[in-house]
């Protein structure tokens, strides 16, 4: 067996089946106050690790403010949304427990 690396850019979409792996990933790179995904949900566990900046998740009927060094963990089918906040870039590893992306956008 071969094990070799894949270089992934900044902002990037990786879904897991293209390259023989369970889950599949999305990196995320920017300094746009206010930009994020709209409400939407995925029928598996998705996993954000913050690198750095922040971010306003809502996730349910709950807010909370994400921050460089955190994990946040969303559940199956919860309905979640987040936007950029000021105060440097973004950057995080979104994990989605499935070889491929399967969102229900909600609005």
């Amino acid at each position: 067996m071969t094990v070799a690396p894949i270089d992934v850019a900044l902002d990037a979409n990786i879904e897991g089946h293209l390259i023989g792996s369970p889950v599949s990933i999305i990196r995320e790179f920017t300094s746009a106050v206010g930009s994020g995904p709209r409400l939407h949900r995925h029928p598996y566990v998705e996993t954000f690790v913050i690198h750095r900046g922040r971010a306003l998740f809502t996730v349910g009927d709950q807010q909370v403010v994400g921050a460089g060094g955190q994990v946040l963990v969303v559940p199956a089918l919860v309905d979640h949304r987040f936007e950029v906040l000021d105060g440097g870039t973004y950057e995080a590893t979104h994990i989605h427990a499935s070889d491929r992306f399967i969102t229900e956008w909600l609005e």
